[in-house]
C-alpha cells in the first residue's frame, strides 16, 4: 500500500473536519438542551431535518473520501461502503432542500442564496441517482464521474470555510450579496476540481491498453 495514495483521502477528510465538527457541536447542543437563540431557534423547533442532515452528510463525506483510495477500491469494503454512500448522500441533499424550503433562515441568506441552495441540493440528489442507475447497468465510468460531482457538492461546506476566512479576516462578516458569492464560490471551486479529476481519469483510461472495468453491483469507485 503506497502512502501517496492516501494523500487525496486525507486531504478530503481534513477539508470535511470543519462541517463534521460543527455538526457534532450542533447535535450536542440539541441533545443537551442548549440555550435557544435567534440563530438556532429553527433547529430546536424542528430538529429532525438538521439531525438527519448532519449525520448523513458526515457519513457521506468521510466514507466518500475513503473511496478515493485505490487499495480500498480493490476490496469488498468499497462495494459495501458504496451501498451506504448512496442513501447517505440522498438524505444529505434532500434534508438540505427541506431546510431551505421550510426553515426560517437568517437574514443574510437572501434570494440568491435561496436559489443556489435549491439548485445545488437538487443537482447533488440528481447526480447520485444518475450514478446509481449507471452502476446498476454496469457503467463504472459514468457512475464514477457523477458520484465525484455529487461528492464535490456535498463537500461545499468544507471549501466555503476557505472562501469565507480571508474575506472575514480582512473585511469582517460579509453582507448578503458577498455571502452568496462566497458560498457559491465554494461549490463552484469543488465542481471545477471534480471536472479536472474526471477528465484526467478519462485521458488515462484512453491511454491504457486495459479495457475499462465494468461492474454490476453498487460500489464502484468515486475516483
Amino acid at each position: 500500500m503506497k502512502t501517496s495514495e492516501w494523500l487525496a483521502p486525507a486531504g478530503l477528510i481534513t477539508l470535511s473536519l470543519v462541517p463534521v465538527l460543527a455538526g457534532s457541536m450542533r447535535l450536542t447542543e440539541l441533545a443537551g438542551g442548549g440555550t435557544v437563540t435567534a440563530e438556532n431557534a429553527r433547529f430546536f423547533e424542528s430538529p429532525i431535518p438538521v439531525v438527519v442532515h448532519i449525520v448523513a452528510s458526515s457519513v457521506f463525506l468521510v466514507l466518500g473520501a475513503l473511496q478515493f483510495a485505490p487499495s480500498l477500491r480493490r476490496r469488498r469494503w468499497h462495494r459495501i461502503a458504496g451501498r451506504v454512500l448512496v442513501p447517505a448522500g440522498l438524505l444529505s441533499a434532500l434534508s438540505a432542500l427541506w431546510m431551505t424550503l421550510f426553515y426560517a433562515l437568517p437574514a443574510v441568506n437572501g434570494v440568491a442564496m435561496f436559489v443556489m441552495r435549491l439548485g445545488f441540493g437538487t443537482a447533488m440528489a440528481t447526480f447520485i441517482v444518475v450514478a446509481f442507475v449507471a452502476i446498476r447497468r454496469g457503467d463504472v465510468t459514468t457512475h464514477s464521474a457523477w458520484m465525484t460531482r455529487a461528492y464535490a457538492i456535498g463537500l461545499g461546506a468544507g471549501t466555503q470555510v476557505l472562501t469565507f476566512l480571508p474575506w472575514t479576516l480582512v473585511f469582517g462578516a460579509p453582507g448578503q450579496a458577498m455571502h452568496a458569492v462566497l458560498m457559491g464560490a465554494g461549490w463552484v471551486i469543488n465542481l471545477a476540481v471534480a471536472e479536472v479529476a474526471i477528465r484526467r481519469r478519462a485521458a488515462l483510461g484512453r491511454r491504457s491498453p486495459v479495457a475499462p472495468r465494468r461492474a454490476g453491483v453498487l460500489g464502484a469507485p468515486l475516483s
